[in-house]
């Protein structure tokens, strides 16, 4: 099966195109840009440098959460879009699960900054390329994560929020910090994790935030507020 990854959940964006779970090719940028303005660009290009057309595509992964709001919605309304257009099905995967794909052998501590003191934070163990997951997607504290951690001596620490369980935990001697390239999502991760998965219809696909955002939880902060005066 031709698949098409998109992975848009942060501050760098990336999109690759897997046969059969074979890496044809990927495309990963860590400008800051609009992702509105790259996802497509990209995705155009890499079809173009590996000699296939969108229509060769037979289904679309994208990374549906944890994440930041705007650019999970920009990646899930990309894939829905050009499945719909073809009639072709679509899955969401894990944004941790996905950045988990990236780590070598042993325990996988996966976290993003959700900012308001938060992480979003999974567990998983990675062997003989096989990964399994150790806990579920949250978005908790990172003092939260602590008993977890401490369990295993060797950790791998990926996402865009890796380094702040190195500030938040300097006791703990096994922490391994790989390069941020290394670490963060990367759509190729998305199409691994896409395997086994149940594809859906586009119509089908949501966006799994974890947490209300920002917006909202400021709007029930001061409703909560007015309420208790």
């Amino acid at each position: 099966m031709k698949l098409l990854a998109i992975e848009s959940s942060a501050k760098t964006a990336s999109v690759a195109i897997t046969e059969d779970g074979v890496l044809l090719g990927e495309m990963f940028q860590n400008r800051g840009l609009t992702h509105s303005k790259t996802i497509l660009p990209m995705i155009d290009s890499l079809l173009s440098g590996i000699g296939m057309k969108m229509n060769e595509m037979e289904a679309i992964a994208v990374s549906n959460g944890p994440g930041s709001f705007t650019g999970l919605r920009i990646g899930v309304a990309a894939a829905k879009g050009l499945a719909l257009a073809r009639d072709i099905p679509c899955v969401g995967v894990s944004t941790l699960e996905a950045a988990a794909f990236g780590a070598q052998e042993g325990y996988v501590s996966v976290l993003m900054d959700a900012r308001a003191g938060q992480v979003y934070h999974a567990g998983f163990l990675m062997k003989n390329g096989t990964l399994t997951r150790v806990s579920e997607d949250k978005a908790v504290p990172i003092e939260q994560i602590r008993d977890e951690l401490f369990t295993y001596e060797r950790v791998t620490l990926m996402g865009d929020g890796a380094h702040l369980c190195l500030e938040q935990f300097p006791e703990h001697q096994g922490l391994i910090l790989p390069p941020l390239a290394m670490r963060v999502p990367r759509a190729y991760g998305v199409a691994l994790a896409a395997q086994g998965k149940a594809f859906l219809s586009p119509e089908h696909l949501t966006v799994e935030y974890l947490r209300l955002p920002q917006a909202e939880r400021e709007r029930l902060k001061k409703l909560k507020g007015e309420q208790g005066k």
